[in-house]
């Protein structure tokens, strides 16, 4: 773990992994909740925390280069549930990818239960993590000029949901309609860093064909 210094009164938190951040995260929150922590904001990213508003940013850097990242506690926050239909036009492409036909990519996808590991990319978009690394996917080649907003996609380790139109290089495997960027909502993003997530499948799922045998859970 290494503290940076971030102008006068904020540190950025290097650690080696994306389930370091999240664990950190958490204990960051958790240390704050209990008035053991005086800081503004806490954004987590891929593998970093951000602190701003730190009174003494020297002595924080200090004490957390001593210690260790604890594990991620239990979470307690209640799951938000997305409905989904499995029908985006890189579902085959991404059955191939895992060695399965479409029907079992929406099988092990809605029977993930997912966390915004963090946001970024656009207001309410969401990275979720939960997928086992070998169902990582690539980006596409060509990134599209326009996702329609509600495109339940892939990149790499993460899921993610388009919260309005936009241009993106992820595969496209289904649509919801459940807003995730509401500005009259309070909060605004339906997700937030910790959120659970659970994908529910509605309707059936858009087939064109077999991708040979099912890569083993």
């Amino acid at each position: 773990m290494r503290a940076l210094p971030v102008g006068n009164d904020a540190l950025l938190v290097e650690v080696s992994s994306g389930e370091e951040a999240q664990a950190l995260h958490a204990e960051l929150l958790r240390r704050r909740a209990e008035g053991a922590l005086s800081v503004r904001e806490i954004v987590p990213a891929a593998r970093t925390v951000l602190l701003d508003g730190l009174a003494d940013p020297v002595r924080l850097a200090a004490e957390l280069a001593a210690g260790e990242v604890p594990p991620t506690p239990p979470r307690a926050r209640e799951v938000v549930e997305l409905p989904v239909r499995y029908d985006g036009p890189d579902l085959t492409d991404v059955a191939a990818h895992w060695g399965v036909d479409e029907q079992e990519v929406a099988r092990i996808h809605a029977g993930t239960e997912f966390r915004v590991a963090f946001c970024g990319f656009a207001p309410g978009f969401g990275y979720l993590t939960g997928l086992p690394q070998r169902y990582d996917v690539p980006r596409r080649a060509t990134p599209r000029t326009a996702v329609p907003a509600g495109a339940v996609a892939l990149a790499g380790p993460y899921t993610g949901v388009y919260p309005r139109s936009s241009p993106g290089g992820w595969q496209l495997i289904g649509t919801t309609d459940t807003g995730l960027w509401d500005p009259a909502r309070v909060p605004a993003a339906l997700l937030s860093p910790g959120t659970r997530v659970h994908f529910v499948q509605v309707g059936p799922v858009r087939q064109t064909g077999a991708a040979g045998p099912a890569v083993a859970e």
